[in-house]
């Protein structure tokens, strides 16, 4: 059984805003994560926590100098505004036609996160020193005569693990069926009935198709033989082109889709060629290895260029830790995506070389924008936009096997920062309120925002975090390779007490993820 094993570092205060300047107001929680599991993860994000390599933080939001509140975007009703389809044909005219185009966006790539951690070296002086055999368990025998060492509870060890099976149930079934706003519910089953003569088409039936739908099903069938997304290399599955090709029919009167402005066929003549190329990158694939100082290049030039980075500062070992350092296992479960959960770079292959690579995390529920760079000769293409973009058509692709995946997290919003409110563009998107843990759409949380910098969405008064601490001995801990509660731990525990540390911790986790990752104690 795959178990995430963190160090809690505890809160880190007064250090430089990268935002607002403020040398002294920032304010976070952080633990190192030495493993983690995908889910872990995933409700670990829907609690605000982020990562950067394999430190993983959350900002205090009433207490920071500039509250930062997770965004996602809800990629499966994504709609393309104006602005994102310039960038989409000023992509297209530059691949088939050549043209270059002299306007920048004004909108930023999704890196706004990893600027916290960077700026400060917190993350370099936070690094673990714990040797890994103190961090493998011992045998699941010894675990469970630990665990009838705690007599103060009335349950045997059965009853725990029910009700533990239970918590962790509830709250995988209160995500799945979490209604998004706008969508029929998942259960409301829709039963087309033949209509009566003169009453309209049978919807039981395929509909007719035009010639001119014919005509572009044949061109899009062109394209994607000679235009495809790699995963490891691989094209993608014929079932998965033959998805997106069924996505990207347009019908009468309906918007087109983000696949139209993509998939778009190109002329045999075309003087540019992209690719993207999907490869993981912990544990490192071959693929990926195979192109690792290729890919260091153009992050060292994007830091020296667009962050004005002295030559000396983009170092490989900065890189490593930052951009492929993770501490999510690699999971590749049989109704999962082909390429599995976990850790993954995104190259973008211009002409045979790479000009942008976007970090990111697939999980059960999203994708996780971590960071972008790119080749700062390309800055004209706005391949920060770009970026986004083809990761939010990612999310849907990847949907299409694993239905639970249907969201686009792109990292934290900043309202009280002028240059970081791009993010509310992609719509529809939802803030999580920082004191319930429940996404708000973003269009109900902007009002209260200008009148505040922090401030609670969720309207109801008298809603609590769900998933607050309510059992602190149930925490698990690893102490001496041998996981425990920590009601055992506590009394086996020589020194002063580090109840209050703990309970800080469980609160920021909550309870289901405090009892499945171990809290490491030496």
């Amino acid at each position: 059984m795959r178990r995430a094993v963190v160090e809690y570092r505890g809160w880190k205060e007064g250090y430089r805003c990268g935002y607002c300047a403020s040398a002294q107001g920032k304010v976070s929680a952080g633990m190192w994560a030495h493993s983690m599991t995908v889910q872990d993860y995933q409700d670990l994000i829907d609690r605000g926590w982020r990562r950067s390599g394999k430190y993983v933080y959350k900002p205090i939001m009433n207490q920071t100098c500039c509250p930062q509140y997770t965004i996602r975007c809800q990629a499966l009703r994504f709609q393309t505004s104006k602005s994102h389809k310039k960038v989409l044909k000023k992509m297209l005219k530059f691949i088939s036609k050549g043209d270059v185009s002299k306007a920048v966006s004004e909108e930023e790539p999704m890196d706004s996160h990893v600027e916290d951690a960077v700026s400060c070296g917190f993350v370099h002086r936070s690094e673990s020193h714990v040797s890994e055999a103190e961090l493998t368990p011992l045998n699941e025998d010894h675990t469970d005569r630990v665990e009838k060492e705690d007599e103060d509870k009335g349950e045997t060890k059965e009853e725990v693990n029910v009700k533990k099976a239970e918590l962790a149930s509830l709250q995988i079934r209160g995500d799945k069926d979490a209604a998004v706003p706008g969508e029929p519910s998942s259960s409301t089953k829709i039963v087309h009935a033949p209509p009566k003569p003169g009453k309209g088409a049978d919807l039981s039936k395929p509909p007719c198709r035009k010639a001119k739908d014919i005509r572009k099903e044949r061109k899009l069938q062109k394209l994607l033989r000679n235009q495809r997304c790699t995963l490891e290399g691989s094209p993608l599955q014929a079932e998965h082109q033959a998805l997106l090709l069924q996505n990207s029919k347009s019908t009468a009167n309906q918007p087109k889709s983000i696949e139209d402005f993509i998939f778009v066929p190109l002329p045999d003549d075309a003087p540019h060629k992209l690719e993207v190329r999907v490869v993981r990158s912990s544990p490192p694939s071959s693929q990926f290895k195979a192109t690792f100082q290729e890919s260091y290049q153009v992050y060292k030039r994007y830091q020296m260029v667009i962050h004005k980075d002295p030559p000396d500062k983009p170092t490989i070992n900065q890189f490593t830790r930052f951009l492929c350092d993770s501490p999510l296992e690699a999971e590749n479960p049989p109704n999962g995506p082909d390429c599995g959960y976990g850790s993954f770079h995104q190259q973008y292959w211009l002409d045979g070389k790479i000009i942008a690579v976007g970090v990111i995390d697939i999980l059960p529920y999203c994708v996780s924008s971590v960071y972008l760079y790119y080749d700062p000769d390309y800055s004209f293409l706005s391949l920060g936009v770009y970026s986004a973009l083809r990761e939010i058509a990612f999310t849907r692709q990847l949907h299409e096997k694993a239905p639970d995946l249907c969201f686009y997290y792109m990292g934290f919003y900043i309202h009280s920062c002028p240059k970081m409110r791009y993010k509310g563009q992609y719509r529809p998107s939802d803030l999580l309120c920082p004191e319930t843990y429940v996404w708000t759409p973003i269009e109900q949380c902007l009002p209260l925002l200008e009148l505040s910098k922090y401030s609670r969405f969720n309207q109801d008064a008298k809603a609590v975090d769900e998933d607050g601490i309510k059992e602190l001995g149930r925490v698990r801990v690893l102490h001496k390779r041998t996981i425990m509660p920590y009601s055992v731990y506590k009394k086996r525990r020589k020194g002063p007490s580090d109840e209050a540390s703990v309970q800080q911790y469980a609160s920021l986790v909550g309870q289901t993820c405090s009892e499945r990752m171990l809290l490491f104690r030496s």
